[in-house]
Formats: structure tokens, sequence, C-alpha cells
């Protein structure tokens, strides 16, 4: 089984525009060219890709399949004309890094800085997903390391603790609350909430494990940053539950206290996972050397991980 990228597009194509015609013509291809590579690619696997309808073309199981590693081998195509093109630009190396809510406001932009400031020609890209999202692109071979709670599922992956990330309830200075030095969701569950924006990865764990308590949190309103949750909470708008370090950042500017959670799901612990150091290009494992607790005494000495289960 032998498929080009021409054949990969050219598969993309016809099941984004519904028929081989309207595949060929996106593939600036002729459509018995467009046919013959189609009937080409059935033949090679010994199965149908596509099932022929009067009004177009649907993809069999085994298409399904074609399409998902189609789209994953051309994406990752793009990012190696990318990578390769920043080279020509002078660049010495390029790190992909994903992290979830916390890490990418509270720890990541401050941890890099001096990293990007000692290698000048090293450039790193950082994205925000969850932190089980994050953890399945690095096992997929989509980024180069992830920045994840120690709360999802590891397995298969060198994993290093950071520093601990753990959830608090922020409340104004003046709430009932603030002289309790701890609380679980289950007592504020009735309580008005201040909450993230929808689609963030923090957001998204609250909800869920308010629901598997039998909880529905009701949120005034939701916002995009942890300064502007603390911002209402300290206006007696509601309150809120962030990391602790954004909660301890703005507590004295936003007059609010951060109590913490006593559920288990909320002390967490901020983890480094990558696949295997020694398989990392020799910039990724640097910016790992930078991003490790001062523990470790050089960027020369092994780093030590816990090995994938």
């Amino acid at each position: 089984m032998r498929f080009d990228l021409t054949d990969l597009r050219l598969f993309l194509n016809v099941h984004e525009a519904g028929t081989i015609t309207g595949g060929a013509e996106r593939s600036h291809m002729a459509l018995a060219s467009a046919s013959e590579r189609i009937r080409g690619m059935e033949d090679a696997l010994g199965v149908p890709l596509l099932l022929r309808e009067q009004r177009g073309v649907q993809p069999t199981p085994a298409g399904h399949t074609l399409l998902h590693h189609a789209r994953l081998v051309l994406q990752q195509m793009e990012q190696l004309r990318g990578d390769l093109g920043e080279y020509g630009a002078g660049l010495a190396g390029h790190v992909r890094v994903l992290c979830n809510s916390s890490a990418l406001s509270e720890y990541l932009p401050q941890a890099i800085a001096g990293f990007l400031a000692r290698h000048p020609r090293i450039s790193v890209d950082v994205d925000e997903r969850s932190s089980q999202e994050v953890a399945d692109a690095v096992r997929a071979g989509l980024c180069d390391m992830g920045l994840v709670s120690d709360a999802v599922d590891l397995e298969g992956l060198a994993t290093r603790v950071l520093r601990p990330d753990p959830l608090v309830l922020v409340v104004p200075q003046g709430h009932e609350l603030a002289a309790r030095r701890s609380v679980a969701l289950a007592e504020v569950a009735h309580l008005d909430f201040i909450g993230l924006a929808e689609g963030s990865a923090l957001q998204a764990l609250v909800v869920r494990h308010a629901q598997r308590q039998g909880q529905r949190l009701r949120y005034r309103v939701r916002l995009r940053q942890f300064e502007a949750v603390c911002q209402l909470v300290g206006l007696g708008v509601g309150v809120g539950i962030l990391p602790r370090a954004a909660a301890m950042r703005h507590a004295r500017a936003q007059h609010v206290k951060a109590v913490r959670l006593t559920d288990a799901w909320a002390d967490r612990q901020l983890v480094l996972c990558l696949r295997k150091l020694q398989d990392l290009p020799q910039h990724a494992q640097q910016l790992v050397h930078h991003l490790l607790p001062i523990a470790q005494n050089s960027e020369t000495a092994p780093p030590s991980f816990t090995p994938a289960p």
C-alpha cells in the first residue's frame, strides 16, 4: 500500500466536496485522473473507500479511517513546511508546547521568558487546551511536550511535577466564608458564581465535577480573564473557582480572599509530560531542562522523569 500526498489531499477534497467531480476541481485535476487515483487506492487496499450514490459519494468505514489519517498527515506536512521555513529566516529550532489554562496564565509565560532570552534562535509555539486534550496530543506526537494537571490520564507518558497548582474558592474579603480555612464545593454550590468563558478547560473541569455531585452551579456572568473574575468577586457579584496562584496574585488589588477547596479533584499539581526525552530534538530538550525546577543543577545534567506506565 503506497499513497502519496496527492492521493490523500484528493480523497480529503472529495469528501469535503461530496462528489468526485467537486474533489477533482478542488485538487486541480481532471475527473478521469481523479477517478483513476481513487480506484487505485481502493485496489491497493482491497476494500471500497467510497459509496457511490446518485447525489454524490459517502466514505465507507475504511474511508473514514483514511480521512482521519489523511488529515493528520497533511497537517503535519503543513507544520513541517512552516518549521523549515523558519530555519530559512534564521531560526535554529522550533518547539511546540500545549498547556492547560492555569499553566498558560500563571506559569509558562514567565518560565519561558528567560529561555527565549538565552536562545534567541529558538521559537516556542504555545497553545491552550484542556489537560486531557494536551495529554492525548503528546501521546499522538502532535506536540513536543505538555503542561497538564496530574488529575488526567497520563498513561504512556514520562512525567515530572513542576509545582502545586490547587484550585481555590475566591470570595469577597467581607464574605462570611472569608474567615474559613477550607470549604467543599457542595457547601457553596447554592451561591452565585462568576465563571470563565465557554470553551475554558478549567471551566469545563469545575462544571463536570459539580455535575458528578448532582450540583448545577448558577453563573451570573462568564469572563475570559482570571483578573476579571476576581474583580467581579471583589465587587460582591458572586464567588469563583480559580487556580490558587491567580487568586493570590489578584487578592490585594481586587479585595478577595482565597479559601482552600477540600475536594480531591481541586488538589492538583502542574505536570510536565512528554513521550521520551531522548527522542526530542535538541532545542526541545533544552526547553525541558529550563522548565524543570531549580533542583536541576545545570542544563547538561540528565533530568529525572517518572517513566511512562
